[in-house]
C-alpha cells in the first residue's frame, strides 16, 4: 500500500491527465480530491464524459423534468465541474445513459485512442475494468474501453489513419483506477483539495447527491419551525457542510486509517506494470550506464 501526499510545487509540470467518466457524478463522488491535486501538481487536465446522463436523475434527489431537461441539466453540471477541477477542456461521447451495454466496444476503445493520442495522455483516472460488484453497465464497458485503448494507443498499427491528421501513438501506463469495492493499491491524500471536491459534488445538482441537498433541507426544516446549527448562514453554506458531513464520510474514514484528514482509495497501476512493449527500467539503466561509442 502507498500513501501518496500533496507535492509542492509543480512536480508533474508538462503531463497530461485524462480523466474519465461515464456520468457527470462519478469523477466528484469518487476521484475529484486526486484530479484536482494532479492538476494543481501541474497536470494539465482534461475531462471525458461517455454518456449524455439523460437517464441520470436521482430519484426525488436531483432536478425533476423530462428526460430532455436532465440531459440539459446534467451537460451543465458537467462543464462547472471541468472548470472547478481546473480542467483544461472536457469531451462529452454523448452515449445514451444505462444503454452502454450495447455500444460497439470496438467503436469506444477507438474513440478513447483518438482522446489520448489528441491530448497526448500520461496518466488516466477512471474505472477500474477489474473491480466487483459494478452493476452500472455505463461503468464497466467504459472501463474495459479505456484499458484497452490505454494500451492499443501507443501502437504503430491501430488506426493508422490517425497518423496522417498529425497525431503520433501515445500509450497510457500511470492509472489510477476507482470502484465501488476497490482492489486498493494506493491511497492519495486530498486534504488539501477537499473544497475542490466538495464544490465539484455541489456542482452536480441534476444527480443529486449532494448537490444543492443542504439547502433544501434547511429550508424543509424552517417550514416546520426548526433548524441544524449544520446548515445555517446562507444557502451555499448549508449545501456545503451538507456534503463534508454526509457525502465524504467514506473518504473521512479511509483518511483517518492513514493518519490524513480526507483520503481517495485507487488501484493503482504503475508504468511498467501493465506489460509494456520495452520495461521502463531499461531506460533507467540506459541513463545511467550508458557511454561514449568508440
Amino acid at each position: 500500500m502507498v500513501l501518496e501526499r500533496s507535492n509542492p510545487g509543480q512536480p508533474h509540470k508538462g503531463r497530461v491527465l485524462l480523466a474519465l467518466q461515464a456520468h457527470s457524478d462519478d469523477i466528484p463522488l469518487s476521484a475529484a480530491g486526486t484530479v484536482a491535486k494532479l492538476i494543481e501538481e501541474g497536470y494539465t487536465g482534461y475531462l471525458v464524459r461517455a454518456s449524455n446522463d439523460d437517464m441520470g436523475d436521482a430519484p426525488g434527489l436531483g432536478t425533476p423534468g423530462t428526460i430532455g431537461e436532465h440531459v440539459l441539466g446534467n451537460e451543465r453540471d458537467n462543464d462547472e465541474v471541468a472548470r472547478v477541477l481546473g480542467c483544461k477542456a472536457h469531451f462529452d461521447l454523448n452515449y445514451s445513459n444505462h444503454r452502454m451495454g450495447d455500444v460497439s466496444l470496438n467503436e469506444l476503445i477507438g474513440r478513447v485512442i483518438f482522446l489520448i493520442r489528441l491530448v497526448k495522455a500520461d496518466t488516466v483516472v477512471g474505472w477500474d475494468p477489474w473491480a466487483h460488484d459494478e452493476e452500472n453497465p455505463d461503468h464497466y464497458t467504459l472501463a474495459k474501453a479505456v484499458e484497452a485503448a490505454c494500451w492499443m494507443a501507443g501502437r504503430a498499427h491501430d488506426y493508422a489513419e490517425h497518423f496522417a491528421a498529425g497525431l503520433q501513438p501515445k500509450a497510457v501506463q500511470d492509472k489510477y483506477y476507482f470502484a465501488r469495492r476497490p482492489e486498493i493499491t494506493r491511497v492519495v491524500d486530498i486534504s488539501k483539495q477537499i473544497d475542490k471536491r466538495v464544490d465539484a459534488i455541489r456542482a452536480n445538482v441534476a444527480k443529486g447527491p449532494g448537490g444543492h441537498c443542504g439547502s433544501r433541507l434547511r429550508a424543509e426544516l424552517a417550514k416546520r419551525n426548526q433548524r441544524l446549527p449544520l446548515l445555517d448562514d446562507d444557502d451555499v453554506t448549508a449545501d456545503r457542510n451538507y456534503i463534508k458531513e454526509f457525502s465524504l464520510t467514506h473518504s473521512r474514514e479511509l483518511g483517518r486509517q492513514y493518519g490524513v484528514e480526507y483520503a481517495e482509495a485507487f488501484h493503482y497501476i504503475a508504468p511498467g506494470a501493465a506489460g509494456a512493449d520495452r520495461d521502463p527500467r531499461i531506460d533507467s539503466y540506459v541513463k545511467e550506464h550508458a557511454v561514449p561509442a568508440k
